[in-house]
């Protein structure tokens, strides 16, 4: 599709053209969810056209990105630390396990905080052996009884470590709960829960460890648990959609009137072009959401969305953890600009 139909309806348009170059391609493709050509074939030939801008114009492309954006912002990561759901074949529920290094003032300093605690997780397990090689995102695959064991070893570690939780490193979770979703109900531990105890469990978690962003904490379809969870722990932590939102600023819209979510992961795989994932950015902000942008978890080398989360301001980046090369191409990359930038570089986070 790239070499044929795309190829054939691009060819001689003027690569500074963005918007054109996608709206073009979501034409040729002629779905609502480019299930003809492909999202894989879109996003790449998108990615390409802006790249080649950027260098038409002598800039990298962080930089090129900020003169129709923002300021740039290095990201704060926020890295799993132990995988579990299906990026662990459901060892543990909860999909990501992860730490936000909230008390770095340069991205070399959050880094290195997430490679002492992530070593400190690893020799945990050992001690206990729970340690199971590694998930496809690069965290520790572990062996736990339980996602409370997950969350106890994920604040042992960061106090192994000599950090304070919450404090100098604060968690995360995915909970990725469409997947956990059995008809009207939740499947958590062996026991099926409704929405609301679903919420009541999370709440209890985001009380007795140091918690600030929970991804994806009910089903893709369960817009009132969304929206009961939003009001219950929104004014404290991030609640973000991926599988909810999947980068729509149509759905961003939609849910941030009845005030489901404040936070949204943007996926450029997700929506299929740069013009589209940029409309969801822009979405995010006119709602006043926080918004992470993010790998996938089938990912490459490609190091694009490093520059995206830069050069639009976004201020939060998630690739996975800090193993994998196609993980690692990432974190490096925000690293190498980080030093271009020098003094000036300013380190995102979370807002709390």
């Amino acid at each position: 599709h790239v070499n044929t139909e795309i190829a054939s309806a691009l060819r001689g348009m003027p690569i500074a053209d963005q918007a054109t170059i996608d709206r073009r391609m979501i034409e040729v493709d002629g779905t609502p969810d480019k299930s003809r050509l492909g999202a894989n074939a879109t996003v790449a030939v998108s990615m390409a056209a802006l790249h080649a801008a950027a260098a038409s114009s002598g800039e990298p492309l962080w930089r090129y990105l900020t003169h129709a954006s923002h300021a740039p912002i290095i990201p704060m990561p926020m890295i799993q630390i132990f995988g579990g759901g299906a990026h662990a074949g459901f060892r543990i529920d909860i999909q990501d396990f992860l730490i936000i290094p909230v008390g770095a003032s340069t991205f070399a300093e959050a880094m290195s905080m997430t490679a002492t605690v992530y070593q400190a997780a690893g020799s945990i397990m050992r001690d206990r052996g729970r340690l199971h090689g590694v998930a496809d995102e690069g965290g520790w695959w572990p062996a736990f009884e339980s996602n409370a064991e997950a969350l106890d070893t994920l604040v042992e570690a960061i106090e192994r470590a000599e950090f304070r939780p919450g404090i100098d490193v604060a968690m995360a979770i995915d909970v990725a709960a469409s997947q956990l979703r059995r008809g009207a109900k939740y499947h958590l531990e062996g026991a099926d829960l409704e929405s609301e105890q679903l919420i009541e469990l999370l709440i209890g978690w985001c009380s007795r460890y140091p918690i600030i962003s929970i991804e994806d904490p009910l089903a893709e379809d369960d817009h009132e648990g969304m929206r009961s969870i939003t009001a219950k722990l929104g004014g404290r932590i991030q609640i973000i959609g991926d599988d909810y939102l999947v980068t729509s600023a149509d759905r961003i819209n939609a849910a941030s009137s009845p005030g489901a979510c404040n936070a949204v992961l943007i996926k450029p795989n997700q929506v299929g072009t740069i013009t589209e994932t940029l409309a969801a950015v822009t979405a995010a902000r006119a709602a006043g959401w926080s918004a992470i942008v993010s790998a996938r978890s089938g990912e490459t080398e490609d190091v694009t969305i490093a520059h995206l989360a830069v050069g639009w301001g976004v201020g939060q980046l998630k690739v996975g953890s800090i193993t994998r090369s196609e993980r690692t191409a990432k974190w490096n990359e925000v690293l190498r600009i980080e030093e271009a930038l020098g003094p000036s570089a300013k380190l995102g986070g979370v807002r709390r």
